[in-house]
């Protein structure tokens, strides 16, 4: 029987407890297991190697993401860091040239150490992106949408180009969930999640995950991952598959919240941008119509009056937090330039686009009534601001 994406997220491992027939499955704490006797380990030996509670969140997210197997880690960086590990000092990775902060920040720092050659790439620049394929790089990293400028990467079509010169291709789906796209099924071989965002939804642990397209290499992922040591906590992977268990009518409600919020901001006289991708006037709404399943709840803006009306807003706001991350049921407001991103430097950010007057929004679950209230009165403070 075929089960849908929704049932694997609400009911994968439900029922399932042998001991005592729990209908919740048991949160597994134990670092050591026994051997049944002298040289007889059972599945389980040492919980760095291997946890029953880690498993069953990597194999519903490994179902999810219609993938061969998934290796859950400490952090969203440490999942990055993972797939990078397969690269040798030769070669090479493509990255987008307006990728995450962090991520930025990793691949430039382990380039500099030689670990592997590393290019930033407008991936939707299709000359730019052969040149930097014509290099033969073993790697090509997407994220789609970006974060914070939302643009949106033609996953098949990059995949296609990306094996045609020998490299694979992984996917940065933290924006997205498999609940609103699934980059495995359009050709990628990896799929990247930090599990804080929407994955556990609820802003109270830290956690990523690498899905694997072939068996083979989520084994070596999984084998590396202990080799290091940077595998997840027992109790993280408990509660990212308790926030887990409500992912579809998490995402569902926010993004129609998110729609509401763009199309305001759309309409405001003082903002000056708007990035959301299930706006018809986002350069990449056909794209992301196709290759996803919803627009999302992520979505960013250009405010006028530059940073003096930045401040006043981010000041003003009621509802919205200002706090880095994203994903949870609260919705924040993020100043990508002094915040996720400032780890870029300025000019990496001047190349990606990324202004002094972009904010971020991370949509949550909030009447969406007092999202737009709190946009419009703190925006009109802002303008107040400009005006003085």
């Amino acid at each position: 029987m075929t089960r849908s994406p929704r049932t694997i997220a609400a009911a994968n491992g439900i029922g399932r407890d042998a001991a005592f027939g729990a209908v919740a499955p048991p949160l597994h704490l134990a670092s050591s297991y026994t051997f049944a006797g002298f040289e007889r380990p059972r599945t389980y030996d040492y919980s760095r190697a291997g946890n029953p509670t880690r498993d069953l969140l990597a194999d519903t997210l490994a179902q999810l993401e219609g993938g061969a197997g998934a290796v859950v880690v400490a952090t969203g960086m440490a999942a990055v860091d993972l797939v990078l590990s397969r690269l040798g000092p030769q070669d090479g990775v493509v990255a987008p040239h307006d990728c995450y902060g962090g991520t930025h920040r990793l691949i430039a720092a382990r380039a500099a150490k030689g670990q592997f050659k590393a290019a930033f790439v407008d991936q939707g620049d299709a000359a730019a992106l052969e040149a930097a394929l014509a290099a033969r790089p073993k790697l090509v990293l997407v994220e789609t949408p970006s974060n914070p400028l939302m643009r949106v990467v033609d996953i098949a079509a990059v995949a296609a180009a990306a094996k045609a010169a020998g490299a694979d291709v992984a996917v940065d789906n933290t924006f997205l969930s498999p609940a609103l796209q699934q980059p495995l099924a359009l050709g990628a071989d990896f799929v990247v999640h930090s599990t804080t965002k929407y994955l556990n939804g609820h802003s109270d642990v830290v956690g990523g995950a690498v899905i694997a397209a072939r068996s083979e290499d989520a084994a070596a992922l999984a084998a590396w991952a202990n080799i290091t040591g940077v595998t997840g906590a027992p109790f993280d992977a408990y509660q990212t598959l308790r926030g887990l268990r409500t992912l579809f009518p998490r995402i569902e409600r926010q993004q129609q919240s998110a729609a509401a919020v763009a199309s305001f901001l759309a309409r405001h006289p003082q903002v000056a941008a708007v990035h959301y991708p299930g706006l018809p006037s986002h350069a990449g709404h056909a794209l992301a119509k196709a290759q996803q399943r919803g627009f999302g709840a992520m979505l960013s803006f250009e405010i006028a009056g530059g940073t003096p009306a930045v401040r006043r807003f981010v000041e003003a706001v009621r509802v919205f937090t200002l706090a880095e991350s994203l994903g949870g049921i609260e919705s924040l407001v993020a100043h990508p330039a002094t915040m996720t991103h400032v780890g870029m430097g300025a000019e990496a950010r001047r190349i990606a686009g990324i202004t002094d007057a972009l904010l971020r929004l991370s949509i949550g679950l909030e009447d969406e009534r007092d999202l737009v209230e709190d946009l419009a009165q703190a925006l009109g403070q802002a303008e107040e601001a400009g005006d003085r």
